[in-house]
């Protein structure tokens, strides 16, 4: 048993109905929706047919409504007005009244770095909502379309045409070293730097990164004892070893974070040592570092269309500038 199509609705007949029997004339209708008076009279012309009435009939000098018509006209202003509102923008979603809970997928450094600021900012200006931290997975994964997640902050190799990136910080990478290793007595040069042994942070379990780039230019190679997939067990290792582990920091005149940074004294860190731009929000390439290659450790991918998260790049990027933790333990 076959069904019929459903007939295909043309909004604009509504529009030129509701101008046709407002203004009772062809031209003033047609002045009303920036049109020419033929173009308008064609519009009449089909009306007719569809609603087979004549709708406007000429009465001497004026054009006057026919019975139809005028049962017609508040209907169709009433259905034009809705249209309106059903075609324009919505506004914008107050946050104080937003209610339910945000995923977001980070690494666990950066996700202990940006969470005390979002659980801030959250009690400030959306106290119905709670956050979800999800240990990542690889790099430009499924969960943001599977709606598994809303934000993703991490590296982003290349850009999906669903996703947006943006960048938020670029964070400085520092060796970090147990206190009295090797590398904490004099200046920390390339050479003693590519001597050491490290422990490269790595979801894919990449034995080679920016450093490696840096390196290379230099005719250095460095051995690379272990790869972890996150760096807070990396910074472990590194407390507990004489590996050296590359952190991030935090960016120039961002506030120490509590306590263990006050604890530790900065070193100066070897010529050309590689950066890390933080992305978030829309999707967008990230040019290249000196020395290495520069990819946004902190990308949220989220739909385009979801008006709900369309402040959360700009508060991940006030939240984000606070200071990176070390670890007990570390020196930078």
């Amino acid at each position: 048993m076959s069904s019929s199509p459903e007939p295909v609705l043309d909004a604009n007949l509504a529009v030129a109905l509701n101008a046709l029997l407002a203004e009772q004339s062809v031209t003033r209708a047609a002045a009303r929706l920036h049109t020419s008076p033929a173009a308008m009279s064609r519009t009449l012309a089909r009306l007719r047919r569809i609603l087979q009435d004549p709708l406007l009939v000429r009465a001497g000098q004026t054009m006057v409504p026919t019975p139809r018509a005028q049962a017609l006209r508040d209907e169709a202003a009433s259905v034009v007005r809705r249209l309106g509102a059903l075609l324009t923008p919505g506004a914008g979603v107050d946050p104080a009244v937003l209610r339910g809970t945000f995923t977001l997928q980070a690494a666990d450094l950066v996700g202990a770095a940006l969470a005390p600021g979002l659980l801030r900012l959250a009690g400030q200006e959306a106290p119905g909502v709670s956050l979800r931290f999800r240990a990542e997975e690889w790099e430009a994964g499924p969960a943001l379309r599977d709606g598994r997640i809303d934000l993703e902050i991490g590296s982003i190799d290349h850009v999906d045409p669903e996703t947006r990136v943006e960048e938020l910080v670029t964070l400085r990478m520092a060796a970090a070293v147990r206190p009295g290793h090797p590398l904490t007595e004099g200046p920390l040069t390339p050479d003693r730097l590519a001597a050491a042994e490290h422990v490269v942070v790595s979801r894919r379990g990449r034995f080679t990164g920016p450093l490696d780039t840096a390196l290379a230019e230099r005719n250095l190679h460095r051995r690379v004892a272990v790869v972890l997939p996150g760096h807070l067990a990396a910074m472990t290792l590194a407390a507990r070893s004489d590996v050296v582990c590359l952190v991030p920091t935090a960016p120039p005149g961002a506030a120490d974070s509590p306590p263990d940074r006050r604890r530790h004294r900065p070193r100066p860190a070897p010529p050309r040592h590689p950066a890390a731009p933080a992305a978030a929000g829309h999707r967008h390439g990230v040019a290249p570092p000196p020395g290495g290659r520069r990819r946004p450790p902190l990308a949220p991918r989220r739909r385009p269309q979801d008006p709900s998260r369309i402040r959360r790049p700009d508060r991940l990027r006030h939240s984000g500038n606070s200071g990176l933790p070390e670890g007990r333990g570390l020196r930078t």
